[in-house]
């Protein structure tokens, strides 16, 4: 269930939120994106990987294919795209649980395939589309740092609260 809800207008808001998850990122994060195709999952990851300090040079993209991109930064980003997995059986076979326990940041998209694999520290984002520019997101802070870590950015969205 969804701790806190806002609305990304356009995609200024999605560069400022996505930049600023770069920012607080920490060693070990993990960041699990969920929503439909189209959604905004990628567009976001790149923006967190501009916020992480990625050179411009590594043009971040969907691993849809293959499944895991790593990018150097102010941390290294593993993202990853389990669209294409079953279920947290493949993710374990693959070992890509290993990834999340690493010094650098963790971006999932369609977290969901990996279940119980997932630390329960993630930060959780519901993405889900509004209209054509922007996004309904539903934070689940987990039971990490999260929380206190975006609570300025809270307080001064207009929000819902749930």
């Amino acid at each position: 269930m969804p701790l806190f809800a806002f609305i990304l207008h356009d995609l200024k808001e999605t560069e400022q939120f996505g930049r600023l998850l770069g920012k607080l990122a920490l060693p070990g994060d993990v960041i699990c994106l969920s929503g439909d195709l189209g959604a905004g999952k990628t567009a976001l990851t790149q923006e967190i990987a501009k916020g992480m300090e990625v050179p411009d040079s590594c043009y971040v993209t969907s691993p849809s294919f293959s499944i895991l991109q790593e990018y150097p930064g102010r941390l290294p980003l593993y993202h990853m795209d389990f669209y294409r997995l079953a279920d947290a059986t493949e993710v374990e076979d693959l070992g890509f649980e290993e990834f999340f326990y690493l010094s650098g940041l963790t971006v999932i998209e369609w977290s969901e395939r990996a279940g119980t694999l997932i630390p329960a520290t993630r930060l959780l984002l519901q993405l889900t589309i509004a209209d054509d520019l922007s996004r309904m997101v539903e934070i689940d802070f987990g039971i990490g740092t999260w929380k206190e870590r975006l609570h300025d950015f809270c307080q001064a969205t207009v929000v819902s609260r749930k």
